[in-house]
């Protein structure tokens, strides 16, 4: 019997101890989770996003939108990028190109915060569309097709919105399933 009650007595102490990592880890967890992120950050943290943030990279952007912001980006996938015919993204990547690719990139971005409630009501406003200017200083028009925002841009090319608000201390990103390229 006396064997009995160590036992459980040594069973109850490890699970107690194992309570205790755990609730710890998910201390650990929850803080990192609370840390507050950028949009750069946001975006290295997604593994559907590689070729975008070597791209930022690339055209040397990474600095500007780590900056106070706040940005609206409209963020393609590794997915999206390999939409574009053969040997585009690796030709973008190059040094020589460097203008270039932060032109199509910075067609991406708009100034100021427009979460996807906003973006909606210009769209209403605007009897269907709404046009926003870029930092690249082009034009995307912003619209609503079969319950999705979809964006066009200045050469007809169309990108879906496929995730909404990811929100970063200096903006906002909205994922695409597109490029969209300015002309």
């Amino acid at each position: 019997m006396f064997l009995f009650i160590a036992m459980i007595g040594v069973l109850a102490f490890s699970c107690n101890d194992k309570t205790q990592a755990s609730a710890k880890m998910k201390a650990v967890e929850e803080s990192y989770d609370k840390v507050a992120k950028d949009v750069v950050d946001i975006a290295i943290g997604s593994a559907d996003h590689t070729t975008l943030v070597a791209a930022v990279k690339a055209a040397g952007l990474v600095e500007t939108l780590k900056g106070d912001g706040p940005f609206t980006i409209f963020a393609p996938t590794n997915a999206a990028f390999s939409k574009l015919p053969e040997g585009t993204v690796a030709s973008l990547l190059e040094p020589a190109n460097k203008s270039k690719l932060s032109s199509v990139l910075t067609y991406h971005v708009l100034s100021g915060k427009l979460d996807s409630g906003a973006v909606i009501a210009a769209i209403k406003k605007g009897d269907g569309t709404a046009e926003v200017k870029t930092i690249q200083g082009g034009v995307l028009t912003a619209m609503m097709k079969d319950g999705a925002v979809w964006l066009k841009d200045e050469n007809g090319g169309m990108a879906k919105v496929t995730a909404l608000d990811l929100a970063g201390t200096n903006g906002v990103i909205h994922v695409i399933d597109g490029v969209v390229l300015p002309k």
